[in-house]
């Protein structure tokens, strides 16, 4: 059977695809052996997503080995999963940002965006089952925020020790003695992430706690009325600047 001749751009959109698989497998691989996979997905999902980085790259090999050795003017049949060959640009521009520009976490701003100051108690948690230390000291901000999830009058936790850590968010709806601690929560990926925060009720002025910084807070619980409603606050004794955590998300 004669083969049948293409324009040259024909060959060079199969390349586009390959290229394109072959850049996006590398790049998963990239995150993983970075520590920032964790920034874009639940740690129980590392596994089926270097199985996908693998396999990409996989196909990504194969493929381009076959175009190479097709002979000058033949178009092999079309393979690719990716098609239209649009997509394939699409998703190579978007991997080559991915290596150049660095993966950062959520923060101050997207909290506010997806609905942390809105909340009628200041937490964003979903109901779900968990296990909670029975020592309150132990409890990071999401426990307590599940904790409350389940039995919400806060008078049964007035007095408690607390020991927990996120970063600082101003909401409008607060006044100036207090910030609001905040972490992202995600159940699958980035796109999920839902913002958990505690009101913290300060001794000193806000400029000493810049939004965005994460800060190791140690206090004790106390329920106090805002904008109208008795909530928990986190009354603090020490509030500690620390460094991003290497996975900022909690699970």
């Amino acid at each position: 059977m004669t083969a049948k001749s293409v324009f040259p751009w024909t060959k060079i959109t199969d390349w586009l695809t390959v290229v394109a698989m072959g850049a996006w497998g590398l790049l998963l691989l990239r995150f993983w052996t970075t520590g920032k996979l964790g920034i874009l997905i639940h740690p129980k999902y590392f596994g089926l997503t270097l199985s996908a980085g693998f396999f990409m790259l996989i196909v990504a090999f194969f493929q381009g080995l076959k175009l190479w050795r097709q002979p000058k003017g033949i178009r092999m049949q079309h393979f690719s999963l990716l098609s239209p060959q649009w997509l394939s640009v699409i998703l190579l521009v978007a991997a080559l940002v991915g290596f150049i520009f660095p993966l950062r976490p959520f923060a101050s701003q997207t909290a506010i965006q997806r609905g942390l100051q809105d909340a009628n108690v200041v937490t964003r948690a979903r109901p779900q089952a968990f296990r909670t230390q029975s020592n309150p000291e132990s409890r990071s901000l999401l426990e307590w925020i599940r904790t409350l999830d389940v039995y919400p009058e806060p008078d049964a936790y007035q007095g408690q020790k607390v020991n927990v850590d996120g970063f600082v968010v101003y909401p409008e709806n607060l006044s100036d003695n207090y910030l609001t601690l905040a972490r992202f929560a995600i159940t699958c990926c980035a796109a999920d992430a839902y913002p958990v925060g505690l009101p913290v009720k300060l001794s000193q002025g806000r400029q000493q706690y810049p939004v965005d910084q994460w800060f190791a807070v140690k206090g004790k619980m106390q329920t106090e009325t805002l904008e109208g409603k008795r909530q928990l606050v986190i009354v603090a004794s020490s509030l500690e600047p620390i460094s991003e955590p290497k996975n900022p998300y909690s699970y």
